[in-house]
């Protein structure tokens, strides 16, 4: 029996498909040169121009660049804010498709993960450039403001439309009640170190300005102490959001729970090869962070001179723009009768930030030495437990109509108006 007689080129250890080392190399070369060419996808010029010019709300794009002129040439805050508050809006947007065409050719663990890494990406870039600048009520408002405008305003706009046009809808109660759950979770964590702050009598300067939350109003020791709740809580809660991640993606835990009727839904080929979103979403994330950082800039000068609490800002102004785009998505399911789909989007987003974004920005805080912790002034914190309290309320019997949703607006507009006056 004839044998090959071994050569430079032979491979010490037989691959498992009986392929050599060249032709696994050219095997690996050959799948690489297939993904740059994106052959048997959509062409990089296809993809592109969906992507540049897929939807009107990219209209305002032109603002990108007069947002960077406005800073650069000091223009007044009212135009540096405004101009950076509205090129937001379409970047918002962009991110959000880029990470929805890479999610339709990914697996459901890697979509999973760039859900949650991209997903909120606004509020990420936005509070990291805040948290940088040392604006830490900021911080707090606008990820507390991004959840309540998800459950309160989205939801009960989703509810208010689909009550218009249906009597009743309905969807899947488990899925939302253990979403509901770790909502009400990461709802307890923002309690209990404002808990901790109340054992000690407070000292006068919390008393008159509660927002004002730093190592100067609050004395070491108790500080220290909510530096440690806090930083603890936040490796517990991303290791939660971790796990919820596997509970909700994985098919071998409880993926059927969260899985909407498509029996009736075609399912929509990807508009862009996987190159051509992958360099968008770096390129949109890039921009992203230049422009929340000439916003958060301008914040200061323009809530003075304009008399504008900060507050209202950070709760109600910059979570409108950073969830624009799936406030349209939400409202737009709504109306078609896929509420699986819109609680998803509602109650999944703010579970995002809750569970995920606000413990990562301080744990971002605790490695980059700017204290960020979990203690909220005592009125965002009841703020924050009315609105879960009501939608736990409103979502627990798997059905929903339009005076659920007023009910959630009103809410809503109680908790904007206070904060208007606070």
């Amino acid at each position: 029996m004839s044998s090959t007689s071994p050569s430079e080129r032979t491979s010490l250890l037989p691959n498992g498909d009986g392929r050599n080392l060249s032709e696994s190399d050219n095997s690996f070369l050959h799948r690489t040169s297939v993904l740059l060419k994106a052959e048997g996808e959509t062409s990089h010029y296809d993809s592109f121009m969906f992507f540049v010019f897929g939807s009107w709300v990219n209209v305002l794009l032109v603002f990108v660049p007069m947002s960077v002129i406005a800073h650069k040439l000091d223009w007044d805050a009212a135009l540096r804010f405004s101009f950076s508050f509205l090129a937001i809006v379409p970047l918002a947007s962009l991110l959000g498709t880029a990470t929805d065409q890479m999610s339709a050719k990914l697996g459901q663990t890697l979509a999973g993960l760039l859900n949650a890494s991209f997903g909120n990406a606004v509020e990420i870039i936005v509070g990291i450039a805040a948290l940088m600048q040392d604006q830490i009520v900021i911080v707090q408002n606008s990820l507390l403001g991004s959840i309540l405008s998800n459950i309160l305003l989205v939801l009960g706009c989703s509810f208010l439309a689909a009550g218009m046009k249906f009597k009743e809808s309905n969807f899947q109660v488990t899925a939302a009640q253990a979403s509901s759950s770790l909502m009400t979770l990461a709802c307890i964590t923002l309690i209990i170190p404002a808990a901790y702050n109340s054992v000690k009598p407070p000292v006068e300067t919390l008393l008159t300005n509660p927002l004002s939350v730093n190592p100067g109003v609050i004395d070491p020791e108790r500080w220290s102490g909510l530096l440690i709740i806090s930083r603890g809580t936040a490796v517990l809660l991303l290791g939660v959001y971790v796990a919820y991640l596997y509970f909700q993606a994985s098919l071998k835990s409880h993926a059927y729970l969260f899985q909407a009727d498509t029996e009736n839904q075609e399912e929509e080929e990807p508009r862009m090869n996987i190159v051509a979103a992958s360099i968008s979403l770096l390129l949109v994330t890039i921009i992203t962070a230049f422009c929340a950082d000439y916003l958060v800039a301008s914040i200061e000068e323009f809530a003075d001179r304009y008399h504008i609490p900060k507050p209202f800002i950070g709760l109600i102004l910059l979570p409108i723009v950073g969830n624009a785009a799936e406030h349209v998505t939400s409202i737009w399911m709504a109306l078609k009768g896929q509420m699986e789909l819109t609680i998803g989007i509602c109650v999944g987003s703010s579970i995002q930030i809750a569970a995920f974004v606000v413990p990562l920005l301080v744990v971002i805080g605790w490695i980059s030495h700017h204290e960020l912790t979990l203690f909220f002034a005592n009125f965002e914190t009841i703020a924050f437990f009315a609105s879960v309290f009501l939608v736990n309320t409103l979502i627990q019997d798997g059905k929903s109509n339009y005076m659920e949703g007023l009910m959630l607006l009103t809410l809503y507009l109680v908790i904007a108006l206070a904060f208007w006056v606070s």
